[in-house]
């Protein structure tokens, strides 16, 4: 089998490795894939050496966390799975893998795309922190950061009865965040984005904030459009990778006028049965055509090019959203 090891910054390779597919155990699968997909936010930072992730694996390491594929063989004591389901899998970029039926593996409908069931775990992330927010049908709720997972978060926040403002720094980004709902897009660099924001919803309170972008500048935003007693949660990596702050993120003016909830929401999923439940449920408006992952596809590329999809991302090339690997493998 072939998998995509990342040995220090910048330095990802495509390797062959040994898979025994012959002698499964009886709880186990073997699965080849058919996508993967990148992460232009934890996997660029992980490409590019940024500072690490609690509890990431140090180098040589595994990359990738977004993996549809063909179920090939099954154990024995098999219940969930038979050969030829398609499944999504938070695993890594491989050509095939084996696992246990019981890990995060979900079966795909036959309605659904591998392009579009390969952003199940991204659509997730933004699932999650709107959960974790308390989003509630009707409310008021701003988006700030435009990659693929800030625009999962807006479509579903649409899907699901949100008024949803998003907020980035790119054109191309906003326009396509007008066209997966947003009912206001406002570029970041705008000085007057907070008043224009409250003179969108005539007055209303943003009264959840779901950050997705890592600059500080992104956080401030957040805080100052955030309603009193509203909640922030934070998908991103704050700072991340930009030099000591120059401000107090917990400033008076915020924390003690406003009193809002700060949530982590990229903090450690929920347990695997809750996970499941939620893929599951994310891959169900995939079937209902309530949320397209295709349209957030800018690039397709064979696994053994997927290089260049990194080094976009290390560029902040902006062009890049989805970006997805094919693994058509001679076994």
């Amino acid at each position: 089998m072939k998998q995509a090891i990342l040995h220090g910054p910048c330095d990802l390779r495509i390797e062959d490795l040994e898979l025994d597919t012959d002698n499964l155990s009886p709880g186990q699968i073997w699965v080849q894939t058919e996508v993967t997909a990148l992460s232009t936010g934890t996997d660029r930072g992980n490409y590019e050496g940024s500072e690490q992730v609690p509890g990431a694996p140090t180098y040589p390491r595994w990359i990738g966390y977004s993996n549809v594929g063909r179920v090939r063989a099954v154990g024995s004591a098999v219940e969930r799975f038979q050969v030829g389901d398609r499944v999504f899998a938070t695993k890594p970029h491989m050509s095939d893998y084996i696992t246990s039926e019981m890990d995060t593996v979900v079966k795909v409908p036959d309605q659904i795309s591998a392009e579009a069931a390969v952003f199940a775990k991204l659509y997730h992330l933004g699932f999650h922190a709107l959960m974790q927010g308390k989003f509630e049908w009707g409310k008021n709720i701003a988006v700030i950061g435009l990659g693929v997972i800030g625009l999962g978060t807006v479509e579903l926040a649409c899907s699901l009865g949100g008024r949803v403002i998003a907020i980035g720094n790119d054109d191309f980004r906003l326009a396509k965040a007008r066209e997966v709902g947003a009912h206001g897009v406002f570029n970041s660099n705008d000085p007057e984005v907070a008043d224009k924001v409250k003179a969108l919803t005539e007055g209303d309170d943003i009264e959840l904030v779901v950050l997705a972008a890592n600059p500080w500048s992104a956080y401030a935003m957040g805080m100052e459009i955030l309603s009193k007693n509203g909640t922030m949660a934070i998908l991103s990596l704050p700072g991340r990778g930009e030099p000591p702050l120059e401000f107090n993120p917990l400033a008076l003016k915020w924390i003690y006028a406003k009193s809002p909830a700060i949530i982590a929401a990229h903090q450690n999923s929920p347990e695997a049965t809750h996970l499941h439940s939620a893929l599951d449920y994310i891959l169900f408006l995939m079937e209902e055509k309530k949320i397209c992952p295709e349209r957030l596809i800018t690039h397709r590329l064979p696994y053994d090019r997927m290089i260049e999809a990194y080094e976009m991302a290390v560029e902040r090339n902006k062009s890049m959203m989805g970006a997805v690997f094919t693994w058509a493998v001679d076994h």
